[in-house]
């Protein structure tokens, strides 16, 4: 077997929780935790000297330290926030390997060689990441990439592993470091509660119960990790940024003058074969103060377009109240040119519909064409939502997250926004209330729809929704009932304050 690379590994440790922080502008200090499906998964510092620690639930993560600031997992986010640290890296030092969003990994031989050894290559990646503002940097060197990992994840910053001696290094450590669900709770029965013991066994009898699984951690554990450095092909720079001195007070000066980083921006993403699909406008003023909105586009971004998207996000900004110093394009989405070509015989009505629109929305202006989407909420008129044609507004509430108390589907075809006021009676005209228990004091038997009466010949419920009750201000408590009348129309009926409304009809 080839001897192991000789790898230097950077760790940023938390790094969601870093990436949350330089996105959002938070302050480098406070507990944080980033959570996942109810479960924290990266917390900083302050938060762990709490007692909060990663897999814990969200509530007790909570309990355990009041005051924390709870954030979304977001990959996207994380990956987009170490972009830059990437290509700083690739700036001094090329042939980097990302292995996730925090975790990059270079051979060490050239560094080494170019900048006066081990020691030194890993001090400049340490300064490289203090110059970004980035705090916490960790550097493990040793050969192969997992003791290299295993280095960076005990450094003070840095540990070097002398050339050879990875298994010694390894034997120390853990059965956990393997990363391996089955072999963490195994291996101890066995009593080997060490990586150096699990490599003492025998490797034909490794393989013989493990399989190769089982033989490549065995490998991993003796320090005779076969993998290599797969450098990555960094990705060619395509956003654009406009500086202005003095700032530019006028939208019309605005447009003109990114006319020209437009044109350069998309003839940077043809030149690769590709196009622009999602693009993300950053807009800094005089005084520091940002917005960034991010745009989609039905087919691909030209020029003009990418002019128009920031003349439109220029007049919405609302919260930019000096001259503009910076505008920043960066494409979010691209796809290969060849998915756009325009097909023999046209477009078709979907090109002539984006042309239309697109037109009348440049005359109307942004907010002059709205289209429907789907939102979150558990009240059928909080999820109803028309956004401006072409625009994915990034802080509205997402649809895909679990609202308990939600009605799902199918839904009402139409929604009454505001609720429509009806009475609910009973075969001897009583109006249907619920108690305490969420039961019907009667059975429902007629609908009251202003002057009109209808048959009611089947009923399902009633549901309670119970929400915000922390809020007083917002706090809202309400029962839900289906209700089909004598002609096989379906109603959603809400009970509120007393009184009986239609929320939504099934025609």
């Amino acid at each position: 077997m080839t001897a192991p690379v000789r790898c230097i590994e950077l760790l940023l440790p938390d790094w969601p929780i870093t990436a949350w922080r330089r996105s959002e502008g938070a302050p480098a200090e406070g507990p944080v935790a980033v959570v996942e499906t109810g479960r924290v998964v990266a917390c900083s510092d302050t938060a762990r000297r709490e007692g909060v620690r990663p897999g814990l639930q969200r509530r007790e993560a909570q309990s355990r330290c009041p005051g924390l600031v709870v954030a979304e997992a977001d990959p996207q986010r994380d990956a987009r926030a170490f972009a830059p640290v990437i290509a700083r890296i690739e700036q001094s030092v090329p042939g980097v390997e990302l292995l996730r969003p925090g975790l990059c990994l270079l051979r060490a031989r050239g560094p080494a060689r170019y900048f006066g050894g081990e020691r030194a290559a890993a001090r400049l990646l340490l300064d490289l990441i203090a110059e970004l503002g980035i705090r916490g940097a960790r550097v493990g060197v040793a050969d192969g990439p997992f003791a290299a990992e295993q280095a960076a994840l005990r450094a003070d910053p840095l540990l070097i592993v002398p050339e050879g001696q990875a298994g010694a290094f390894l034997a120390g450590l853990p059965v956990a470091a393997l990363g391996d669900a089955e072999l963490t709770e195994l291996l101890p029965r066995l009593g080997l509660h060490e990586l150096g013991g699990f490599a003492a066994l025998d490797a034909a009898l490794v393989r013989d119960r493990f399989g190769d699984r089982g033989a490549r951690l065995h490998a991993l554990a003796s320090g005779r990790d076969p993998r290599g450095v797969m450098p990555r092909t960094p990705p060619p720079e395509l956003a654009r940024a406009i500086d202005f001195e003095p700032p530019l007070e006028i939208v019309e000066q605005v447009a003109f003058a990114v006319r020209r980083a437009a044109d350069e921006l998309i003839a940077g993403i043809a030149a690769a074969g590709l196009v622009c699909t999602e693009l993300r406008v950053e807009l800094v003023d005089a005084r520091g103060e940002g917005d960034e909105r991010l745009w989609l586009h039905p087919d691909a971004f030209d020029a003009g377009a990418v002019v128009d998207r920031v003349r439109w996000q220029l007049a919405g900004a609302q919260r930019l109240e000096a001259g503009i110093r910076r505008v920043r394009l960066e494409p979010e989405a691209v796809d290969a040119a060849h998915h756009h070509e325009p097909g023999l015989f046209g477009g078709g009505p979907e090109e002539r519909l984006h042309h239309a629109l697109s037109r009348l929305q440049a005359v109307l202006g942004h907010d002059g064409v709205l289209v429907p989407a789907v939102g979150g909420g558990r009240w059928l008129a909080e999820r109803q939502r028309l956004v401006p044609w072409g625009e994915r507004r990034t802080g509205a509430i997402p649809a895909d997250r679990p609202w308990p108390g939600r009605l799902p589907a199918p839904l009402p075809a139409a929604v009454f926004d505001p609720l429509r006021p009806v009475d609910v009676l009973d075969a001897e005209g009583r109006p249907v209330g619920v108690d305490a228990r969420g039961r019907l004091s009667a059975a429902p038997a007629r609908l009251v729809d202003g002057v009109r009466s209808r048959v009611l010949v089947g009923w399902a419920g009633p549901w309670a929704v119970d929400e915000r009750g922390w809020d007083p201000a917002r706090h809202r408590r309400a029962c839900r009932l289906q209700a089909l009348d004598a002609e096989q129309t379906g109603w959603l009926l809400v009970l509120e304050r007393g009184g009986w409304h239609a929320e939504g009809r099934y025609d």
